[in-house]
Parts: structure tokens; C-alpha cells; sequence
């Protein structure tokens, strides 16, 4: 489960994500990413923490597929909150072969995701140089 301050919840927030950020698309799964949006929820904080949010429509299977899905994705999401910028709006949106997908293909998909739109290689720093 997330923290409540790590949750997205508002049909504005989802659409300032989807319509303003940047978006990944993997084969299960499509990452939108809005960095530097305000927290609207907790007036004068200075950093606010990332949120994020989900969409799992019922072309991923019935409700029970979709909840599966959803809760596998809320603890990958958890376990990644630390590496998305204070701020940051996250929707990551379950496309229908994420109903069939295990936990470790939902993970390297949503952390191919991530590398990419926050510019971040395994091997290198952000211009492609390998660090030494």
C-alpha cells in the first residue's frame, strides 16, 4: 500500500500527468511522468513527496486481474518512490497483457520505464559516459 501523501487520488492530478508529463510506453505497461507539479493538497510545504496513481481498465481482465494487477504495481511503485523527483506526478497504466504478466515482468518493465524518462542508465551517467 502506498502512504497516503504518495497517492494520487484527483482526476486533476491524473490528467496534469497524462497531459503535461512525459510518457514511456513498455509492452505491459505505459509510464506517464510530470515532474515539478505542485502538491495541491498541503498548502506552503516546500518539497512535496511524488505521487503516484494507477489505471487498469477492464481490458486487463475482470475485477479480480485488475485488483491483482493494481497491487503488484502499488508495491513495485513503493519500492521506487525514492528514486522519482520531489514533486513528481506518476501514472503508470496497465496495458492487457499486464492481466497475464508475473511480478518480475511487470518489474523490469516499469523500471525500463523509469530509467528512460528520468534519464538514468544502468551502465552510465545521463550523457551515456560509463562512470570510471
Amino acid at each position: 500500500m502506498l502512504p497516503t501523501e504518495n497517492r494520487l487520488r484527483r482526476r486533476q492530478d491524473f490528467a496534469a500527468a497524462v497531459r503535461r508529463g512525459r510518457r514511456a510506453g513498455r509492452p505491459l505497461l505505459v509510464v506517464h511522468l510530470r515532474r515539478d507539479a505542485t502538491h495541491p493538497h498541503v498548502p506552503g510545504e516546500s518539497t512535496p513527496p511524488a505521487r503516484a496513481g494507477f489505471v487498469v481498465s477492464k481490458a486487463v481482465g475482470g475485477a479480480v486481474q485488475r485488483n491483482r494487477v493494481k497491487r503488484k504495481l502499488r508495491h513495485l511503485v513503493r519500492e521506487r518512490l525514492s528514486l522519482l523527483p520531489p514533486g513528481s506526478l506518476v501514472v503508470v497504466r496497465a496495458l492487457p497483457d499486464a492481466g497475464n504478466a508475473d511480478h518480475a515482468q511487470l518489474a523490469l518493465d516499469l523500471d525500463a520505464a523509469l530509467k528512460r524518462l528520468l534519464g538514468r542508465d544502468t551502465h552510465g551517467d545521463a550523457e551515456g559516459r560509463v562512470a570510471q
